[in-house]
């Protein structure tokens, strides 16, 4: 039952103390912004709590269940780190304290961010942006200010390959750049003769993922750096899929200029919600000083913001960042410490037992090509029973889990794309393998019915060209 079903007047979920100031009537004070009639629900407290309960269990969630979507590496965030990223002390510092009041905020930071550049193999990292795509506008800012401070007017395009994530162009178009794409060739990798001729002197970077959407290594990619380099152009990597990567190689010594940590894919910050993200931006020497202001910095003997850079962009976020979210990745990699190639070890192995698994089911476009983190697969076998990858996707929920990303990456028709990311068991791997095994069964003898998934969900299946074309963003109720 919704919660205003369940209200009827007189019920109270809370007692107020005796009032023991003046009353007031707020319509003196709102004017005609006082509305009437709003209508609020009363219920009683255990009503309240039964209602939000039933409403959290009907999510799913990393915390109920495996989800396995590709590029969006949703892991275990474990809960010491969020037990300690939310202890009085550090979560009501109050942003605008001076550096000699929080010398312990500004060595957690700095420490973070001396690690990012380890790992990362950069000159030196910034850790203001919100997230990804955010850290994908920063760099190219960052690019755009190379460019004019070398006056290298002409250029103005960006060169992004077809698997790449949407944000990519994206960010290039909203910093003013014409957006050319690079055709990947038929292993899955950058096509190095189309690249070479899209390569002119008016290209201003290349942004690319290392491994790709489809979860393979860019062989190329010093030979790429080495190109657009000559070119006096910048490599930009989209770091997205660095967990497959983490502790294993450093894109700084490939000849990366600037990548993005995604702090909730490889380093378990809360992902998803809206935010609060993390997007870390690494740099090589090219581009140190157009980092944005401040950055934190040790003389030493003490931590402090530095706000002199004549260079700099400037400021991009409110304050310096999330450092809730910045604390979380912290503890993860000090929980590792050494061992920090294990992330990598086990995200690879993982997602290549569970390719291993479903190796029948389903047609594997690239099945000459080594995979890493993750890999795509195409459902294109079952359209000869009118079933197809939305299909298993609403299929999955009935069976408890949440459903892989699917007709991404644009390359592969019908895609699925699957990550299983480090933190899952074998059980969860061999069960999510029977679950796809059991639909795939299902579409062979009764298509048809396989057609009404979901039948367990609270609400079945929309439609998703009429949600997004005329939305209902009014719940009956209101």
């Amino acid at each position: 039952m919704l919660i205003f079903e369940l209200s009827s007047q007189g019920k109270r979920g809370y007692q107020l103390p005796k009032l023991d100031v003046d009353e007031i009537d707020p319509r003196g004070y709102l004017g005609e912004y006082y509305r009437e009639g709003i209508n609020f629900p009363e219920v009683s407290e255990l009503e309240v709590v039964r209602h939000y309960t039933r409403l959290s269990q009907l999510n799913y969630g990393i915390d109920t269940t495996m989800v396995p979507l590709g590029s969006c590496t949703m892991k275990y965030n474990p809960r010491i780190n969020e037990e300690l990223a939310n202890t009085e002390l550090l979560k009501n510092i109050h942003p605008m304290s001076p550096c000699e009041y929080i010398q312990g905020v500004l060595k957690m930071m700095y420490h973070l961010k001396e690690l990012l550049k380890e790992i990362g193999g950069f000159e030196d990292v910034s850790l203001q942006p919100a997230a990804g795509a955010h850290g994908e506008l920063l760099g190219l800012l960052m690019i755009h200010a190379y460019h004019k401070d070398r006056g290298n007017h002409h250029k103005k395009i960006v060169l992004v390959p077809d698997t790449s994530h949407g944000t990519n162009p994206a960010s290039a178009s909203l910093c003013g750049y014409e957006v050319i794409t690079v055709k990947s060739d038929k292993g899955g990798e950058l096509d190095w003769e189309d690249f070479q001729r899209k390569l002119t002197d008016q290209v201003a970077c290349l942004m690319i993922t290392n491994p790709n959407t489809l979860g393979i290594f860019e062989r190329n990619i010093k030979r790429i750096a080495q190109a657009l380099h000559e070119r006096d152009a910048l490599l930009y990597m989209d770091g997205a899929n660095l967990n497959a990567l983490v502790g294993m190689a450093k894109p700084g010594d490939w000849g990366v200029d600037v990548m993005h940590f995604n702090l909730h894919k490889t380093f378990s910050t809360p992902h998803g919600g809206g935010g609060p993200g993390g997007g870390a931006l690494g740099v090589s020497q090219r581009l140190q000083d157009y980092l944005p202001v401040p950055q934190v910095v040790f003389d030493g003997k003490e931590y402090r913001l530095d706000w002199d850079r004549p260079k700099s962009v400037g400021k991009i976020l409110t304050f310096y960042g999330h450092f809730a979210i910045m604390l979380r990745a912290l503890l993860y990699i000090l929980s590792y410490g050494s061992e920090l190639d294990k992330v990598a070890k086990y995200a690879v192995l993982n997602s290549n037992y569970l390719k291993h698994l479903l190796k029948d089911l389903f047609i594997d476009p690239y099945e000459e090509t080594s995979r890493m983190h993750e890999f795509v697969l195409s459902a294109q076998n079952l359209l000869k029973y009118e079933i197809n990858a939305m299909d298993i996707a609403k299929a999955l929920l009935d069976k408890g889990f949440y459903a892989p990303t699917v007709y991404f990456p644009l390359t592969v028709k019908e895609a699925l794309m699957i990550e299983p990311t480090e933190t899952e068991s074998l059980i969860y791997l061999e069960s999510f393998a029977k679950a796809l095994r059991d639909i795939v069964e299902e579409a062979k003898k009764n298509p048809k019915a396989l057609k009404e998934s979901p039948t367990k969900t609270p609400v079945r299946r929309i439609k998703e060209a009429q949600a997004n074309r005329n939305p209902i963003l009014r719940a009956s109720w209101a």
